[in-house]
């Protein structure tokens, strides 16, 4: 459990941390509260680089966060750090890259990695497409939705005794 025992600790993770990662945040959080369940958890995301350290989410990211009425207010980018993996009890890695580059990082730390769309029974793909290459944010808001709503239930499953 997390260092604040009465929270479950939720850590999105791609590549950069300004397209995927913080557009699954902001969409968690945003699903979180309006299920009541907001003091329950503790949410951020960080990328397994380092290149946008500091900035604040993709502009498609937040158009289309806009879009559907989603805060992402005070998000920059970080990378991951060790810390996280004592920090977080669910570490949630957008594609099979970013469950590699992980899995380098968090050797012997017992933290719950899971690829977000391996949550997801029907997605054919399971993993979310970087639209920083692509360009289709409408794509990967609707793959990062249908993932936070599995990944709530799975949380809700095994953490029975905490969000009760």
């Amino acid at each position: 459990m997390t260092a604040h025992s009465n929270q479950v600790g939720v850590l999105f993770v791609c590549l950069g941390n300004i397209c995927r990662s913080p557009m699954a945040e902001a969409v968690f959080r945003h699903l979180v509260q309006q299920e009541g369940l907001a003091s329950y958890f503790k949410i951020d995301s960080a990328g397994t680089g380092d290149w946008h350290t500091g900035k604040p989410p993709h502009q498609g990211t937040r158009g289309i966060l806009d879009q559907y009425g989603i805060s992402y207010e005070g998000m920059l980018a970080r990378q991951v750090a060790e810390q996280d993996f004592t920090d977080f009890d669910y570490v949630i890695a957008m594609d099979d890259s970013n469950v590699s580059n992980l899995n380098k990082l968090m050797r012997g730390t017992g933290v719950k990695m899971i690829k977000l769309l391996d949550l997801v029974a029907d997605a054919p793909n399971k993993n979310v497409p970087d639209p920083y290459y692509t360009g289709n944010f409408e794509e990967v808001y609707e793959l990062v939705g249908k993932g936070c709503r599995a990944l709530l239930e799975h949380i809700r499953r095994e953490r029975k005794e905490v969000l009760a």
